[in-house]
C-alpha cells in the first residue's frame, strides 16, 4: 500500500482543558479514516465513488463542541454494554446488577456516561502498509455500577487499500458482561449529497431476527424467521422498499432498529449496502451472534458536520455485537466475561464500486 501514511492533529478540547486527538490514517485512491479520542470514535470514513470521487461516507462532526452538545453516538465506540438491558438491571452470580436507566426504564448503550463519552487514551501508533491507532481506556470498578476493572483497547487498522478493520480487546479483574461495538452511521452516497439511505440496498445473513415490544426490548420466545417479513435482507433489498409496511415490529422500531441473528461463527461476511447512485459498495464482516440494522429512525434535524441536518433516514446503522439484553436471557449468546478470559471482537467495513453510479 504505497503512500500510506499517518497524520496526528488536536481535534480539539474539552471543558476541563483535556485535548482531544485525533489520527488520520491514509490508505490509497483517497480512502481515510479519521479516529478521535472523544468516544474513540471514528469521525469521518472517506471513501471513493464508482468514478473516483471521494466524500465522508459516515455521520460526525467538525468539532468536539457538536460531539459534547448532540449525545448521538456518531461513530462511537459503546460500551459497556451495546444496546439495552431491560429494566436497567441483570443477575451476575446471584447478585442483582442494577444501572442507571437512560431510554426510558432500560439502560442502553453503557447508560448515561458510556465509553462514547470517554476521553480514551492513544497507547500506539503504527505507520506502514497498514497503518493503525490503538487506544485504551480503562474502566474503574463499580463505573455506571459494572462490576470488575475493564481494561479496553481498540485498533482501528487499514487492512487493504479501502478496508478498515476494527479490533475490540478487553480484561477484568472479575466477572462481569461485556459487549462492544462501533456506531457508525453510514451513507454511501457520501454526506455531500444531502441523500437519505432508503435506495441503499441491504443484504443481511441472518434467517432470524428478534421481535421487540414497544421499548425496544426483545421478546419472550425464540427468534423469529425473516421469510415473508419486512425483515428478511437475504437478498439484496431496498431499505426503503419495506420500511413503511403496515407491520407491527416496524411500528415498534419506528423502522428498523432490530438485532439480526446471524449464521455461522468466526469472522465471516455479515451484510453488504450498496449506493447505487454513486456506485459505493460496503462489505461487513464480523465475528460476533448479532448485528443491529438501525435505519436512523430517531435522527431529528440536529446540525453535523458540513452544516448538514441529520434527519430521519439520513443514515443507517449496522453495529455487530451480542444479542440486546443478553444478560437476562440465558437463551441468547453470552455477554459474561471472567478474569482469565479475554473479550475479542473484529469488524472489518471493505469498500469497492460497482462500477455503476452517477
Amino acid at each position: 500500500m504505497a503512500g500510506a501514511r499517518i497524520i496526528e492533529d488536536v481535534f480539539g478540547t474539552l471543558p476541563d482543558g483535556r485535548a482531544v486527538d485525533r489520527v488520520v490514517l491514509r490508505g490509497e485512491r483517497g480512502f481515510e479514516a479519521r479516529i478521535i479520542t472523544y468516544g474513540a470514535a471514528l469521525q469521518a470514513l472517506i471513501a471513493p465513488d464508482a468514478g473516483g470521487a471521494c466524500d465522508d461516507v459516515v455521520l460526525g462532526h467538525d468539532d468536539i463542541e457538536g460531539y459534547l452538545a448532540h449525545r448521538q453516538y456518531f461513530g462511537a465506540t459503546v460500551g459497556r454494554y451495546a444496546n439495552r438491558i431491560a429494566n436497567a438491571r441483570f443477575e451476575l452470580d446471584g447478585e442483582t446488577v442494577r444501572l442507571s436507566a437512560n431510554d426510558g426504564p432500560h439502560a442502553l448503550h453503557g447508560g448515561p456516561d458510556g465509553f462514547d463519552r470517554r476521553l480514551w487514551q492513544i497507547t500506539k501508533v503504527e505507520d506502514g502498509p497498514q497503518p493503525a491507532v490503538t487506544l485504551l481506556y480503562v474502566s474503574a470498578d463499580g463505573e455506571a455500577n459494572y462490576p470488575g476493572r475493564l481494561d479496553v483497547r481498540v485498533t482501528y487498522r487499514l487492512t487493504a487499500p479501502t478496508e478498515l478493520s476494527v479490533e475490540f480487546t478487553a480484561k477484568t479483574s472479575r466477572p462481569t458482561i461485556v459487549n462492544l461495538t462501533n456506531h457508525s452511521f453510514f451513507n454511501l452516497d457520501g454526506v455531500s449529497a444531502q441523500t437519505d439511505i432508503l435506495d441503499h440496498r441491504l443484504t443481511v445473513a441472518a434467517d432470524h431476527f428478534l421481535g421487540i415490544d414497544e421499548t425496544a426490548i426483545p421478546l419472550p420466545g425464540l427468534p423469529r424467521a425473516v421469510e415473508g417479513t419486512p425483515f428478511d435482507f437475504r437478498e439484496a433489498t431496498a431499505i426503503g422498499a419495506r420500511i413503511r409496511a403496515d407491520d407491527t415490529q416496524l411500528r415498534n422500531g419506528h423502522g428498523y432498529d432490530h438485532n439480526f441473528c446471524l449464521r455461522g461463527g468466526g469472522l465471516r461476511l455479515a451484510a453488504c449496502l450498496e449506493a447505487p447512485r454513486y456506485g459505493r459498495v460496503m462489505e461487513l464482516l464480523t465475528d460476533q451472534p448479532g448485528l443491529q440494522v438501525y435505519s436512523g429512525n430517531y435522527l431529528d434535524g440536529t446540525k453535523g458536520g458540513k452544516g448538514r441536518l441529520h434527519r430521519q433516514s439520513d443514515a443507517l446503522c449496522l453495529e455487530p455485537q451480542v444479542w440486546p439484553d443478553a444478560p437476562n436471557r440465558p437463551d441468547f449468546p453470552s455477554p459474561r466475561l471472567v478474569p482469565d478470559q479475554t473479550y475479542k471482537h473484529n469488524i472489518v467495513y471493505r469498500f469497492s464500486t460497482s462500477g455503476a453510479g452517477a
